[in-house]
């Protein structure tokens, strides 16, 4: 059994007086120990939220969650708040898009990082100093010591990154849950977070859930890739198969946003036309319709099954890419 097996998963917004709003519509995807996947879509397509929905974060009121999330035998969505904080932190961890806004910006780093500490491990006073430090050091902040007394705003894009992901790994959590780790970073710095995500799956067995919006990350790190539109998964299959022989138009439209170190001297990247906003509802047919290169009438009409092409790759589509056709686009 995986480690942790999402079934269905689905997030209303539904405020008093305001149509309601689908933000996840049936997410289904599972993740091994030591695995790493990835969720990979436009801003917008339900990834965070997802995140947040398996963590239960989300806010209590407005919000309707079905489905299930089960880690370990335990569903995550049914548990109570007080069984969540014992597992959230120690068993589940979670990497924040933002770190500026994810630490508190008036308590120092050192009593951010032995919080975790002191309510997950035990430790207290010189011994979660001395372990912090060790934790700050283990992910590559110089002069550790020195920086578990200053503030968040003292602190680099890149060094506040880093004492987010040692807060997430402090207790070594089995199963750890990465938003955008490298947003905002320059591409040097991306690189070295990256790797230093790499280090911990491989040394600790972690399994990793990689939720971005660049495909150059997921083809780096991820063994499985989980495409996401409209809070729907539109394509699945293992990184080699999905990047060499990909079927929805979307997964095509994403792959021909990235520039390309071997595409011939002046060619254009090739956009997805529209944004987010153009989407059709699930119930009336495929949501990438109004975007799509590729569409035909039996598109509109009723919702596309999820087709599988082997036992690992699955999409949703009725009239799916050829290879002639991707290499034409």
């Amino acid at each position: 059994m995986a480690l942790l097996e999402v079934s269905d998963l689905s997030v209303v917004f539904a405020r008093k007086g305001e149509r309601p709003v689908n933000a996840v519509d049936g997410v289904s995807f599972s993740i091994d120990a030591g695995e790493v996947v990835g969720l990979v879509g436009e801003s917008g397509c339900g990834k965070s939220v997802t995140s947040l929905a398996i963590m239960g974060l989300l806010p209590p009121r407005g919000v309707r969650i079905g489905g299930r999330a089960e880690f370990d035998g335990m569903n995550l969505l049914e548990l109570d708040q007080t069984s969540l904080r014992d597992i959230r932190g120690r068993d589940v961890a979670m990497i924040f898009q933002d770190p500026l806004s994810s630490l508190n910006p008036v308590v120092p780093i050192g009593v951010q990082v032995t919080e975790v500490l002191e309510r997950h491990r035990g430790m207290k006073g010189e011994l979660a100093r001395r372990e912090a430090a060790s934790l700050l050091d283990r992910v590559g902040i110089p002069d550790p010591n020195r920086r578990l007394k200053e503030y968040p705003h003292q602190l680099s894009g890149g060094m506040r990154q880093r004492a987010l992901i040692a807060m997430a790994v402090a207790c070594a959590p089995r199963l750890l849950i990465a938003d955008e780790p490298t947003t905002a970073l320059d591409v040097t710095i991306q690189a070295q977070i990256l790797e230093l995500l790499k280090e911990l799956v491989r040394d600790s067995g972690t399994a990793l859930l990689m939720i971005t919006h660049d495909l150059g990350v997921v083809a780096g790190m991820c063994e499985t890739i989980n495409v996401l539109y409209a809070g729907r998964v539109v394509e699945t299959a293992p990184r080699r198969v999905l990047f060499r022989e990909h079927k929805h138009p979307y997964t095509v439209g994403l792959l021909g946003s990235i520039p390309r170190l071997d595409s011939p001297r002046g060619e254009r990247l090739t956009p997805i036309t529209g944004s987010m906003r153009d989407v059709l509802p699930w119930s009336e047919g495929c949501a990438f319709t109004p975007r799509c290169f590729n569409a035909v009438d039996a598109c509109v009409g009723e919702p596309p099954a999820l087709l599988h092409e082997t036992s690992t790759h699955a999409f949703r589509c009725v009239n799916p890419v050829r290879e002639r056709e991707v290499a034409a686009k």
